[in-house]
């Protein structure tokens, strides 16, 4: 008798952690991909937190071969705003039979215990493929697995200019200052996954314009919130380098 695999569906940045987390879901025997869930500036139409075009997400899903849901909110979104906009996404996402919510996370608690304690609502689970592995060897793997990833926004708070825009490689993870984590997991920075073994073909863009964005910091975290280190207090604002990939 052949076990039924659980549909679930994928958290998609459309960076590294996401990008090995699939390939790990395609791995196992366990959990079947319906689709990738991911997340869009209402205004601006590019991946949240990311800041990569619509344009190329579209053509990296179209690569992957899954089918895609994006999940448009406003910038800045209140906790109220965000959660009702997840909630009502994910309901509907329910009723196709989806049972479980996968997460690129690593090791940020109280992280992975709000998506946990959010999904329970929804009599839905949280899966975590990688979750308490080292970020060392996660992100080796990742190299070593072909996987082709450039940075498209680092925080200036741990990382300067020079680290937007660049090709992570063993260059890059040498290059990074002492108490950044290789994965970017405390929101360092974050990445496009452009080719790799969950291809069929690579994504091409071209590197565009480099801009510094600041924000002013939430009043309270949310899920949404990983730009900040888990550190007693936050600035009042922060800023992000951010490199504009162009379709090509």
């Amino acid at each position: 008798m052949t076990n039924k695999k659980a549909k679930v569906l994928l958290n998609w940045s459309g960076g590294k952690d996401s990008a090995l987390t699939l390939y790990k879901l395609q791995q196992s025997e366990e959990y079947e991909v319906k689709c990738l869930l991911t997340s869009i500036s209402q205004r601006y139409q590019r991946i949240s937190m990311h800041g990569v075009r619509t344009e190329l997400l579209d053509r990296q899903v179209e690569s992957i071969g899954k089918p895609l849901v994006k999940m448009e909110i406003p910038d800045m979104p209140s906790m109220e705003i965000y959660e009702e906009t997840m909630r009502n996404t994910l309901s509907s996402l329910k009723k196709e039979g989806i049972t479980a919510s996968v997460f690129g996370d690593i090791f940020l608690e109280d992280l992975r215990t709000y998506r946990q304690n959010k999904l329970a609502e929804l009599d839905l689970v949280g899966v975590f493929p990688l979750w308490k592995q080292s970020t060392d060897l996660l992100i080796r793997e990742f190299l070593d697995l072909g996987f082709k990833t450039i940075t498209t926004c680092v925080n200036e708070k741990y990382l300067d200019k020079s680290f937007v825009g660049r090709e992570i490689d063993e260059d890059f993870i040498k290059d990074l200052p002492s108490g950044v984590d290789p994965c970017g997991e405390n929101g360092e920075f974050h990445t496009f996954v452009y080719d790799g073994p969950i291809f069929s073909k690579p994504v091409d863009f071209e590197k565009g314009e480099v801009v510094l964005r600041k924000y002013e910091a939430p009043k309270s975290k949310d899920e949404s919130d990983q730009c900040f280190s888990k550190e007693k207090e936050d600035p009042s604002t922060y800023g992000f380098w951010y490199c504009d990939l162009i379709p090509v």
